[in-house]
């Protein structure tokens, strides 16, 4: 194979597998009776949770993904929670396409709304300053980009960032549930996404077997990668115990296969 062709996939490989945690929550998931109440204290997820995903394209090292849960901070008054999403190359996919992101969700502490989505991209020589700002008064999303608003989106009750979704998707009680939906916007667009459960079974990732449960994420209207893939298709394992830990997450995709496994925790109950 030509070696220029050769680093022109593998450098979009990486950075596509490095996008899969945050392509599972863009467009999203979301809304079921059976939600746990968030007013709980024993919520699956507590401030000072940090998940470390290693990303792989086949056996490929690509880089690394983390998800953590920052202290609760007011918002304009109100009691919220700090997502974080950051997703960064190894060093020799920086030879090929550098990529060094951030994502900064806030949601209401009984999440039930978005309060706030900011991600700064930093992606080749591409460069994003997002800000997504929910004004629940005037029910809408408003999207700028270093600056440069546009035209605001209207924005159901209920409606998530992408980032907060992810996270709202823990707080299911999945025992009796086959699917689940919830408005997100990207502060561009909004729809209404689903998820369906697949299956329960048992797997093994670095830090450990965990009984899960499977998922299938509808990406019916998710570019990038899926774009040009008819059969595109995202898999979610997250732990079937109270903590709902997302463990391993795999996708098919025109270029090939991609895996994201959970290589280190902390801040969750050893349960």
């Amino acid at each position: 194979m030509d070696i220029v062709l050769a680093n022109t996939r593998y450098k979009r490989a990486g950075l596509n597998a490095l996008r899969l945690l945050a392509i599972l929550a863009i467009f999203g998931w979301f809304l079921s009776p059976k939600m746990v109440h968030a007013s709980d204290k024993d919520l699956p997820f507590q401030p000072g949770e940090k998940l470390i995903f290693e990303i792989r394209w086949s056996f490929i090292p690509a880089g690394k993904a983390v998800l953590e849960v920052l202290p609760i901070e007011s918002f304009n008054g109100i009691e919220s929670y700090h997502f974080v999403l950051t997703v960064r190359t190894n060093s020799f996919v920086d030879h090929f396409y550098k990529v060094r992101d951030r994502i900064d969700a806030y949601a209401d502490v009984q999440m039930n709304r978005s309060l706030l989505f900011k991600k700064k991209q930093r992606e080749g020589r591409s460069k994003k300053d997002i800000l997504v700002e929910f004004d629940w008064g005037e029910k809408h999303a408003q999207y700028s980009n270093f600056g440069k608003k546009r035209r605001p989106v209207s924005i159901p009750p209920g409606t998530f960032d992408p980032l907060s979704a992810f996270y709202f998707t823990r707080l299911f009680d999945w025992q009796n549930q086959k699917e689940v939906k919830r408005p997100v916007t990207d502060g561009k667009k909004i729809v209404i996404g689903k998820a369906r459960l697949v299956k329960r079974e048992t797997i093994k990732v670095p830090v450990g077997t965990y009984d899960t449960y499977l998922f299938e994420p509808d990406i019916e209207h998710v570019g990038g990668v899926f774009e040009k893939s008819k059969d595109a298709k995202i898999e979610l394992w997250i732990t079937a115990d109270k903590r709902r830990i997302p463990v391993r997450l795999r996708s098919k995709v025109i270029v090939g296969s991609f895996v994201g496994e959970l290589v280190s925790m902390t801040g969750v109950d050893r349960r």
